[in-house]
């Protein structure tokens, strides 16, 4: 196969063009590629427009965020939506990319040091845009035991943690509450207290248990669950042989391992570079379509030019 051209526009700031879970996929399927910003393969997320001025090559958006992929604007997307839309989509939650999670398929602990730990955590700085039954639980849960803050959002530590796992690890419970709830969104907050066995109280996506073992963490389905929730944490707090037996529990369900998701990237990707790149457009430039990528580009001319319009 001959040397393709990628490039990456939109990501977060520290992405390594050269070293990322991209690249490392097309290395794993001996695919030979550049870096170039003239590219044939232009791989997108959520933070800004860039995209739009690529143009003759296919487009990969990839996000971590609750936002549904535009396919109008993109010709792939990987994401946490459990959408179905022929080969042009694959689910690949953002916590994937997170160190530890290749660790959880091999779950050991010691019963004294998960038992003999301080009672919950929670450790949340960005509220802006979170729904606000997060705090709502903190408090309702905060009436049976106090709950150390280690964020910046209702901090009672005395400043925020530097290392939030190394924090999260002394603690039998941790809060692991999304930002929002929305079909397939699960991001690192369930992930990182497994990684330290502890039990996550988790809230967001109401089908989580598709990812992840419900057994082996306790799911706070919605505010009307609440009290049933509190109940089993205190159960659970104060039977040191049930608590144990929920630790027990492995975190992943069969299918869902480390491997298991990233097998199913490699093919995702091979599928789309391997066919011959013409074949490969899965958006139109024409028809309404073009109207519609003509507005959104007019659209952000216009908040650049006055920014104080909203």
């Amino acid at each position: 196969m001959k040397k393709i051209r990628i490039y990456f526009v939109d990501f977060w700031k520290d992405l390594d063009m050269n070293d990322n879970f991209i690249t490392r996929c097309l290395m794993r399927n001996k695919i030979n590629f550049e870096v170039n910003s003239s590219p044939d393969y232009l791989f997108c997320s959520s933070f800004g427009n860039k995209h739009l001025k690529y143009k003759n090559c296919i487009k990969i958006y990839f996000t971590g965020e609750n936002n549904i992929p535009d396919f109008n604007l993109f010709d792939y997307a990987l994401s946490f939506h459990p959408i179905s839309f022929g080969d042009r989509h694959l689910r690949f939650p953002l916590y994937l990319l997170y160190k530890g999670y290749d660790q959880l398929s091999y779950k050991q602990f010691d019963k004294e040091k998960v038992l003999n730990r301080k009672f919950c955590n929670f450790v949340y700085s960005n509220i802006t845009f979170a729904d606000p039954f997060r705090d709502e639980f903190f408090y309702e849960l905060s009436k049976y035991k106090t709950i150390d803050s280690g964020g910046r959002h209702l901090n009672n530590i005395g400043k925020p943690v530097s290392d939030k796992i190394a924090f999260i690890q002394d603690y039998k419970f941790t809060i692991a509450f999304e930002n929002s709830s929305l079909l397939g969104y699960t991001t690192e907050k369930i992930m990182e207290p497994m990684v330290v066995n502890s039990i996550p109280i988790y809230w967001g996506n109401p089908e989580v248990k598709k990812d992840f073992n419900e057994k082996s963490f306790i799911h706070v389905v919605d505010k009307s669950s609440i009290d049933s929730v509190i109940e089993e944490i205190i159960r659970l707090d104060s039977d040191d042989d049930y608590y144990l037996k929920k630790m027990s529990e492995p975190w992943l369900l069969s299918g869902c391992t480390y491997e298991d998701w990233y097998s199913s990237l490699d093919v995702f990707i091979s599928h789309i570079i391997k066919q011959p790149i013409e074949r490969a457009k899965r958006c139109t430039e024409y028809g309404f379509v073009r109207r519609y990528k003509r507005k959104i580009e007019i659209n952000i001319k216009i908040s650049r030019l006055f920014p104080f319009i909203k």
